[in-house]
């Protein structure tokens, strides 16, 4: 049988195999660009082939026996039900989009560069066609020691304080995600340390309700740390701004989806009682942290790179408010919103670097009036933003509007809250792109233009943006494509809670 999974893993692995043999720069390019493109070609191909109406049991199952599974109950168990299927296909996408710039970029040492980001490539596929709880937890730590080391090595300004600051605080939520994933295995009761033994024990009152509020509590606060939940926030921003831009591209977009995904698919649905106990506070820091003070504090980055790490942190409180409504409309929107802001973040950040190629600055105070000379790019980004603002028509707007509905469920006070982040997000997104863009070149950027005039976006800049574009439109206007799937599954998965 053709293992269409199994092969999204291990193409990449395979290239980043590859590269350390010596080769030709055409060579390398090729082989990398072979290693991006098939894990999203596979990625197309199980969602075409993905039955809706069965998007509640997992498809394209296949197991592997580790030598593991009589002793710890633990095997490569792969699947994609109606919730992980549009993130398998969000890390294909974007993967691909974060190759092909990092293919043409002009990194030192491209051979391990590519090699590492081809790392994270596989890890992020791994992540989310796992069934097995404990290769889900192993390849994120795979694709997060690849994190590491690009930040450390390639990475811009504070590279060192941020590489150690990403170290401590990912490390740290990786280590309690992975007690409160042991709890909740050591509880259960199950034989198998993969999702499908889990809910049949658990579904049968394994777990009682004080073990639940305390094991939910671990799950929150681990996952929560590497979603950058307030106040586990402030590893982000300064991580993203230091990180080259095609990893940023990949743990913005999609390996920070890892802990809101573990919410969603391991976490509240075998723990109900749990997240009704924490619901309140997830809620209060939510809106309250993430949304607002965070949106302020976004409001006031003069660096765009910054400003953009920061809006990430803002948007996950709309995804920790929809988990903490615990509803179906509000998890299908958590789901919906995971996919559009993986795309959007990472068009945002790829922009960003391409302005910067531009300007030689991510202080917008030392752009303005870049439209005239690349009029592309500002289309482009200004696209990015109404995404990232959730104008109707692209894809983000659906996420947002379905957390919004499930959430006023929950606390109609949260969700007004919330929505006002909405107008935070138009303010600085805007604002940014007026400052980039539009009105009187400042006098640096006039300076560094009569050196080098800046010239728009070539082809190889083109290509991955238009890619990542193409896919917010078309969820945009054909939100079914993701939303019947995952409204199958979360409505299975949440029956009765």
């Amino acid at each position: 049988m053709f293992d269409h999974l199994l092969i999204a893993i291990a193409t990449p692995l395979a290239a980043a195999l590859l590269l350390l043999i010596p080769m030709p720069a055409l060579a390398r390019k090729v082989v990398a660009g072979i290693g991006f493109l098939i894990p999203a070609l596979l990625a197309l191909c199980v969602w075409a082939q993905f039955s809706v109406a069965d998007a509640a049991d997992y498809q394209f199952v296949t197991q592997y026996d580790t030598g593991l599974k009589d002793a710890l109950g633990i095997s490569l168990h792969l699947g994609l039900n109606g919730i992980s299927l549009p993130l398998f296909v969000l890390a294909g996408i974007v993967g691909l989009a974060a190759g092909l710039y990092a293919i043409q970029s002009k990194a030192e040492r491209p051979s391990l560069y590519l090699g590492l980001l081809l790392v994270m490539q596989a890890g992020l596929m791994g992540v989310f066609a796992s069934i097995d709880v404990f290769f889900f937890y192993f390849f994120h730590e795979f694709a997060l020691i690849a994190t590491f080391i690009m930040v450390g090595v390639w990475g811009g300004r504070d590279r060192g304080y941020a590489a150690m600051k990403l170290t401590i605080y990912l490390t740290l939520g990786a280590m309690l995600s992975l007690i409160g994933l042991i709890a909740l295995y050591h509880q259960s009761g199950a034989e198998n340390f993969d999702l499908i033994a889990l809910r049949q024990v658990i579904a049968d009152g394994a777990i009682h309700g004080s073990n639940q509020n305390v094991i939910f509590g671990l799950l929150l606060l681990g996952f929560g740390i590497l979603v950058s939940l307030f106040p586990f926030h402030t590893w982000a921003p300064l991580g993203y701004g230091a990180a080259p831009s095609s990893a940023a591209m990949l743990h913005a977009g999609v390996l920070k989806k890892f802990g809101l995904y573990g919410l969603v698919q391991i976490a509240a649905p075998l723990l109900p009682l749990g997240v009704g106990h924490w619901s309140g506070w997830l809620a209060l820091l939510a809106v309250g942290g993430n949304v607002l003070y965070i949106g302020f504090v976004t409001i006031a980055q003069r660096d765009l790179k910054q400003m953009i790490g920061y809006s990430s942190v803002m948007h996950m409180g709309y995804a920790f408010l929809g988990i903490a409504a615990f509803n179906v409309v509000g998890i299908g929107g958590v789901v919906l919103m995971m996919v559009a802001h993986g795309f959007s973040v990472a068009l945002l950040f790829m922009l960003s670097t391409s302005i910067y190629h531009r300007t030689q600055t991510f202080d917008m105070d030392d752009m303005g009036g870049l439209a005239k000379q690349t009029p592309v790019l500002a289309a482009f980004f200004v696209t990015a933003t109404f995404a990232s603002i959730g104008l109707p028509g692209l894809a983000n707007f659906w996420g947002e509007l379905a957390i919004f509905v499930g959430a006023w469920k929950f606390s109609a006070v949260y969700t007004t809250l919330a929505i006002s982040g909405v107008i935070i997000s138009a303010v600085y997104g805007l604002r940014s792109a007026a400052k980039v863009f539009f009105g009187e070149t400042s006098p640096a950027l006039a300076k560094v233009s009569a050196e080098k005039p800046p010239v728009d976006l070539c082809w190889c800049e083109k290509v991955p943006a238009l890619l990542l574009i193409a896919a917010l439109l078309f969820v945009g206007f054909w939100p079914k494509s993701i939303s019947e799937g995952v409204n199958t599954a979360v409505s299975a998965l949440y029956a009765g809670k």
